[in-house]
């Protein structure tokens, strides 16, 4: 009979990680459930593909990264690390700052509702595909996904709320993308959450006077699982050249555009967050869009320029808009709701009218976090 383990962070499958969380829902909160049930363009989405064509892909290519990059994450350096330990300071949740309680519990939820997205998606082709290479490797991301979305349920619960994950699954809206497109969003998702945490984590070791909770104590870590994912989905990509030619460099304009956009969107949304970090929201998307810039050049044709005249005020505009939106939508005024979201969209057609950087791609894929 198998054993399940105590906590997430010891589970050495999704299956135990999965189960560990529904054992654990009934302390969960409705209220937070029903925030990360929401379906935005902001929102984190829960993806489903086609899973036979990806059950169709030959790594022989790329075989000798493939099998380091599998035999680090088989190795699993980060067993055991996402729980509380003597390093989790108390939290006085009940006279936290309110505006800062709103910000950190959305900012909680939204990260659990995308790591969850991904152990979902993961869990998934693991289950229907019968490639191993390809079956091992996302049932690897499903393990790392499911114990990063238990840990910041541990977070939420100490401050009285947590999403209930076995209902996510069941009932959230999940979206349909070609598997071309879950490549290109959920490599830069990686990246882009490698970037994020290793910049909270360094700006946080050298001003601990800012760090207001112990969770960003765990970010290092956390980042390297985010960093090895990217480098898996850089090297499903790199399996067929032309993923990343021809019109398809359109698509990935597209979809690094989107990301950045949201993410600049969603992080002026917290701005006393950002403050009690302190950091500078607008500080805090240059340095990040400018890392994973940086790194996308391991397998992206082209890079965003990211300083070019018409881009801060761009991504400031498309903000304000999305502002606007929010309080057409809350006062029910349909003609002002529609005039947000026409300037929400111009400014993101605006941003890809903005000529991209070129970029030639190394041979190899291979990159090891520096920052």
């Amino acid at each position: 009979m198998n054993t399940i383990a105590a906590h997430t962070a010891d589970a050495t499958t999704v299956e135990e990680g999965l189960a560990i969380q529904e054992q654990q829902a009934k302390f969960d909160s409705d209220s937070a459930t029903a925030v990360a049930m929401t379906n935005t363009l902001l929102a984190p989405r829960f993806y489903t593909t086609n899973f036979d064509e990806l059950d169709a892909i030959d790594v022989s290519n790329v075989r000798d990264d493939w099998d380091r990059l599998i035999n680090r994450m088989v190795s699993d350096p980060n067993k055991g690390h996402f729980k509380k330990n003597a390093d989790w300071d108390h939290i006085d949740w009940e006279n936290m700052d309110p505006d800062l309680k709103k910000e950190f519990i959305d900012f909680l939820i939204s990260s659990c509702t995308a790591e969850f997205s991904g152990c979902v998606l993961y869990k998934e082709m693991k289950r229907r595909g019968k490639n191993r290479d390809v079956t091992q490797l996302f049932q690897l991301m499903a393990r790392d996904e499911a114990r990063h979305a238990g840990f910041i349920n541990d977070a939420l619960r100490e401050a009285g709320v947590a999403v209930n994950l076995g209902f996510l699954t069941q009932k959230k809206k999940y979206t349909y993308f070609r598997p071309k497109f879950i490549y290109y969003a959920t490599y830069l998702s990686e990246k882009i959450g490698y970037a994020r945490y290793i910049t909270i984590f360094r700006h946080l070791e050298a001003h601990p006077e800012h760090r207001f909770h112990p969770i960003f104590k765990w970010f290092h870590e956390w980042c390297n699982d985010e960093f090895s994912h990217g480098e898996a989905f850089a090297l499903l990509m790199k399996t067929d050249p032309k993923l990343t030619s021809g019109f398809n460099k359109f698509w990935i304009k597209f979809f690094l555009t989107a990301v950045y956009a949201t993410m600049f969107v969603r992080d002026h949304q917290r701005p006393v967050f950002h403050q009690a970090l302190g950091v500078d929201p607008d500080w805090f998307a240059y340095e990040v869009f400018t890392k994973t810039s940086k790194l996308s050049e391991q397998i992206f044709p082209l890079t965003l320029n990211i300083d070019h005249p018409r881009w801060q005020s761009t991504l400031e505009a498309i903000y304000k808009a999305n502002v606007d939106l929010a309080d057409a939508k809350a006062k029910k005024q349909v003609f002002r709701k529609t005039m947000a979201q026409l300037r929400a969209a111009w400014g993101f057609v605006s941003l890809l009218m903005i000529p991209s950087k070129k970029n030639v791609v190394p041979m190899s894929t291979r990159l090891e976090p520096v920052y």
